[in-house]
């Protein structure tokens, strides 16, 4: 029986669409329905196609570009100027139903209510009534629809449906980037909002615009088209009628810019009016208590509220109709089908990169200002301290004893900001702990590079190794000559020319300023052969210790060439009693 009677509704539904003009859609709630009307879109009868989708796993964005050809690469629209609709706003309230009645509206006949019969059910973009989320992603209706304009021309009209922000399943970056490629694509784009018009509303669209904004290149006009606050279940008409023209003084008051208000209310407002070419406002009441909390409510319009209907003739119509139907224009070129599968390939690929930053919950966001401030005011204190020993003109520091104060002054840095009370957890502040120390190690790098070059010694380093390399190998050169050794002593006054051509280039670098790299690989040579001197004079003075110890055997003579190899010579010196006395 309950089939029968099934049968008997999904039969007097078509008719009723085929009466009114609208395509056959069956009602999109129950599961079966829904895989029967894909089956006949696959036969070509319109319906809503997904372009646009969302992974919940990564929460990464697919454009189907195939899909997205199909409807904007039609030879009948491609090289039309388009006019793209779109609702955003909050999931569950009612986005996707409005749709439909403005599909009712594309699907007219003339001198026909457009509006429908009263037991007509409502279909088109999938709707129910419930708590849980509907639509995913971003979807266009199938079909475009051609409309003359009163010069003659024609333009190409696309309604599209977004899903809803802030669900259970979004992340805050999910939710802005929807919103902003709508917006970002969008002719006329909606934001649906209920009972009021409310500070985060606000914040939340300048948190999206503004992540649209970075994703575009550079522009010299406002980024984006026409913005419609749509206030549903307005509830005080006796203050703001209902309507454009309520919902022009409600916004009026709404973003108004007043010296009195807070710095960050202002910026919100202006942010607003330097995104969109035209803001505008209407306030649409509530559809009826049936439509609301009925389960069987399938769009009749004998189930709506009487004011809501009358509502909906007042902005369906302002919307659509011919001399209001606004061009999408990008950088004030207007733009075609075939043109905006292109805008849509180009900004997927933004959202899809690494490029843009990451749009953060306000929690998160507090709590990575409230951390960025400690690391912050650590760094300033350890930069201070620091300044006062080796900073400035301040004479030149033993580099152990900066050493010392600099893990003195660094454990105070870290003390300080383990004391500062911060946001987000002990794991989310860990991150900044790390960010400190590198950062902390960076700067004492620099203290101790600044501090070295205060060292009249080292400044000379480098020329003083180089003149007695000269020195001694021209002595060497002249007694390797003296007893026979001519092959050996040329090679030595080759080095010797060498040395003194190097020695000639680095105080020619040090006056100019040019050729630093060649500056910078010949101090490193010098460095080389000091620390090379520096390690043959250790073995001197370790095999001197070793026999006047009397450890002359050749096993402690190998020991002594391990162990120095194996540590620092300063360890070594510590290793061996007795060492200092010598």
């Amino acid at each position: 029986m309950n089939h029968i009677q099934a049968e008997v509704c999904q039969w007097r539904r078509a008719c009723l669409n085929l009466l009114t003009g609208l395509p056959h859609r069956n009602f999109p709630t129950n599961p079966a329905l829904r895989a029967n009307r894909a089956s006949t879109r696959m036969r070509g009868d319109p319906g809503p196609v997904q372009i646009v989708t969302v992974n919940k796993e990564d929460h990464s964005f697919d454009l189907d570009t195939e899909a997205l050809s199909r409807i904007l690469l039609r030879p009948e629209v491609r090289d039309k100027d388009v006019v793209v609709v779109s609702v955003a706003g909050a999931f569950r309230k009612g986005k996707s139903f409005l749709l439909d009645f403005m599909l009712r509206y594309m699907y007219r006949k003339p001198g026909q209510d457009w509006l429908g019969q009263e037991n007509e059910p409502l279909t088109g973009f999938s709707w129910r009534g419930g708590s849980e989320p509907e639509t995913t992603g971003i979807q266009l209706w199938s079909e475009v629809f051609i409309v003359p304009k009163e010069d003659g021309s024609e333009v190409a009209v696309l309604l599209m449906d977004t899903q809803g922000a802030f669900d259970s399943q979004s992340t805050v970056k999910d939710c802005a980037t929807i919103f902003a490629l709508s917006t970002m694509t969008s002719s006329v784009q909606i934001y649906n909002l209920s009972q009021n018009i409310q500070e985060d509303d606000l914040q939340q669209l300048q948190l999206f615009t503004e992540y649209g904004r970075l994703a575009m290149d550079e522009i010299f006009l406002k980024p984006f088209q026409s913005l419609m606050f749509l206030v549903r279940d307005w509830s005080f008409p006796y203050e703001y009628k209902y309507g454009f023209k309520g919902g022009s003084d409600f916004l009026d008051k709404r973003l108004q810019v007043k010296p009195t208000q807070h710095e960050e209310l202002q910026t919100v407002r202006e942010h607003i009016h330097s995104c969109f070419t035209s803001i505008s406002c209407f306030l649409l009441p509530h559809p009826g208590l049936k439509v609301a909390t009925s389960p069987s409510f399938t769009g009749q319009l004998c189930d709506v509220a009487p004011e809501f209907k009358e509502q909906l003739h007042e902005l369906i119509p302002n919307l659509l109709k011919t001399d209001e139907l606004a061009v999408k224009e990008i950088n004030g070129n207007k733009v075609t089908c075939r043109g905006l599968l292109e805008f849509f390939k180009a900004y997927i690929k933004i959202y899809q990169g690494e490029d843009l930053p990451h749009p953060k919950s306000m929690l998160e966001a507090t709590a990575e200002a409230n951390n960025l401030a400690a690391v912050a005011s650590a760094k300033y204190q350890y930069y201070k301290n620091m300044e006062k020993v080796c900073g400035g003109d301040l004479p030149y520091v033993a580099p152990d004893s900066l050493e010392e104060k600099h893990r003195f002054f660094m454990q105070e840095a870290l003390d300080l900001f383990s004391s500062t009370k911060k946001m987000g957890g002990r794991d989310f502040c860990y991150r900044y702990q790390e960010q400190l120390e590198g950062e902390l190690k960076e700067m004492w790098e620099s203290f101790s590079k600044h501090n070295e070059s205060k060292n009249v010694f080292s400044a000379f380093r480098t020329p003083a190794v180089l003149f007695v390399l000269v020195c001694l190998l021209y002595v060497l050169s002249g007694i390797l000559f003296f007893i026979g050794l001519e092959t050996i002593s040329f090679a030595c006054d080759c080095v010797v020319g060498l040395a003194m051509l190097a020695m000639l280039t680095w105080a020619f670098i040090r006056y100019s300023g040019q050729y630093r790299e060649v500056g910078s690989a010949i101090d490193q040579a010098a460095g080389v052969i000091l620390e090379q001197v520096h390690n043959i004079s250790l073995i001197i003075i370790h095999a001197y210790v070793y026999v006047s110890q009397g450890l002359n055997s050749p096993q402690n003579c190998i020991d002594m060439f391990t162990v120095f190899h194996s540590s620092s010579a300063k360890d070594i010196l510590h290793s061996r009693s007795g060492l200092y006395n010598v």
